[in-house]
């Protein structure tokens, strides 16, 4: 696949906010336990699931507008998830953790449970789902996606505010915020995509 100007734009704003951080880097080195550490991690997985559920839609639907949209968030979610396994092995943290996912969360931006036992991680597509995405073809998979989608999104700008009250550290900010502009755009767009097709998005999870 041809990649178009805006994706190669955006992964060269990536790479190069990836050399700033090896190059000034934070204060002080996150442990395993910390709220970067953790939101690397968890954010990591919930970026794999956006990549396959685009590629899932991509090969399924035939409309210029979604397939674009698809092909976006597998380029820059891919990118993005990449910087984040990066930091991991700056900070010389392991990919993998014993902690449970969502614990560097517990008691933050509205969310409960305990450190054992926290909370799910927001907007996350069951199996379930994600087999009725595969089942469907042309407008109903990309309703589905698109409505999956939002919810996805609207889970990782969730973690991302999140984040926001935890961490000191510029480049995990800065990348932060990134997420919560740049898929409260997407939000958005999908939005208008849904009702074009006549649907509307799932109840929406986000605290406001």
């Amino acid at each position: 696949m041809t990649k178009k100007p805006l994706q190669i734009a955006g992964l060269v704003v990536l790479a190069v906010a990836a050399v700033l951080f090896f190059v000034v880097g934070g204060s002080g080195t996150p442990t395993d336990s910390s709220p970067e550490a953790g939101f690397a991690r968890d954010m990591g997985k919930h970026h794999a699931q956006a990549a396959e559920m685009s590629f899932i839609v991509r090969d399924r639907s035939t409309s210029p507008d979604v397939r674009n949209l698809s092909e976006d968030i597998i380029v820059t979610q891919t990118a993005q998830r990449g910087m984040f396994m990066g930091w991991l092995q700056q900070w010389g943290l392991g990919q993998a953790t014993d902690r449970p996912e969502m614990a560097w969360m517990v008691g933050h931006a509205g969310h409960g449970g305990t450190q054992e036992k926290p909370e799910p991680m927001p907007g996350v597509a069951t199996d379930a789902e994600m087999a009725k995405l595969r089942s469907l073809q042309g407008k109903e998979a990309e309703v589905f996606y698109l409505q999956l989608m939002i919810r996805h999104h609207e889970g990782g700008v969730d973690m991302s505010k999140g984040l926001l009250e935890l961490t000191d550290r510029a480049e995990v900010k800065g990348m932060a915020q990134q997420i919560v502009n740049s898929q409260t755009s997407e939000i958005n767009l999908m939005a208008d995509l849904l009702k074009q097709r006549g649907a509307t998005p799932l109840a929406s999870i986000l605290n406001e």
